[in-house]
């Protein structure tokens, strides 16, 4: 098995068995990552040394526009997609075995979570990984300490707010603030109407 067997598996939404060879596939490739993220994270680095190594350990080219502020953690890292004029600040944290895609001009704040991955509930299949992606939308502001959760949609132009836990989708233009995280708001300032 190899890195594109792994990837169709997870982006199909399967579910990786704790002993299977993909799981094993997911382990090589994770020392990867540490590599890669202990050479980012072990020094200064101009702008474009950081999108290179980005562009390494995502195993694509990441736009000339994207910004990172170290340190950055992933234990993966070959299933995210960052959209042009990304910020992401110091402290952010991807699980993205599942899948994650950055829209354009977003800003993440610093110590941002992202998982990608759940486990079986049952003891026996404590191992077994669960993937769902997680999408954020264009413009979406993402504040300091939140923590998206597998299988997440961020809507266009959200905020979410600092040390907020997004459990379920976020409407387009709208606030959300919380643990779980509720819609409060639009970003227009008129309150929202619609369900939490």
């Amino acid at each position: 098995m190899e890195l594109e067997d792994l990837l169709a598996a997870l982006n199909a939404g399967e579910t990786i068995t704790g002993d299977s060879p993909l799981h094993e596939v997911m382990h090589r490739t994770s020392q990867e990552a540490l590599r890669i993220t202990g050479e980012l994270n072990g020094g200064y680095h101009e702008p474009a040394r950081v999108r290179e190594l980005l562009s390494a350990l995502f195993g694509r080219p990441v736009p000339d526009s994207v910004m990172l502020f170290p340190p950055f953690g992933t234990d993966f890292g070959k299933n995210t997609i960052l959209g042009e004029r990304v910020f992401l600040n110091s402290g952010c944290a991807f699980q993205d075995q599942g899948g994650i895609t950055i829209g354009d001009a977003c800003q993440i704040g610093h110590n941002t979570v992202i998982a990608t991955l759940n486990h079986a509930l049952d003891p026996v299949r404590r191992l077994d990984m669960l993937p769902a992606p997680v999408v954020i939308g264009d413009n979406v502001w993402i504040g300091s300490n939140a923590t998206i959760l597998p299988g997440v949609t961020i809507g266009d132009n959200a905020v979410v707010a600092a040390a907020a836990v997004v459990t379920k989708d976020v409407p387009a233009d709208s606030v959300v603030v919380g643990s779980p995280a509720r819609v409060v708001r639009s970003v227009t300032g008129e309150p929202d109407v619609r369900p939490a």
